[in-house]
């Protein structure tokens, strides 16, 4: 399953699509030039306990890198991983 991303103005997502259905998602808002807010993660009931979540994090992460912004995960889902991840705070905005 390969993480796909939509971004538009300032809003995107990371998601996952299936049969031309969504079936994982993680949105976010930029706050300016440099900073991305993750403020949505869901994934179907049918993915769940597979590390789909983790995954959509990572991509998020891969994304920040390379645009060398930072991440605040308001998130709850996106916020626990960043706090288990200590290998994600170069990313994490404080």
């Amino acid at each position: 399953m390969q993480v796909q991303h939509r971004h538009h103005k300032n809003k995107g997502q990371f998601y996952i699509e299936i049969d031309g259905e969504t079936k994982a998602e993680m949105t976010y808002s930029m706050a300016g030039e440099e900073k991305m807010i993750i403020d949505h993660t869901e994934v179907d009931a049918g993915l769940k306990g597979q590390g789909i979540g983790y995954k959509l994090v990572e991509t998020a992460v891969q994304y920040a890198r390379g645009k060398q912004i930072k991440i605040l995960p308001l998130c709850p889902f996106a916020n626990a991983v960043f706090k288990k991840k200590s290998e994600y705070h170069d990313v994490l905005y404080k």
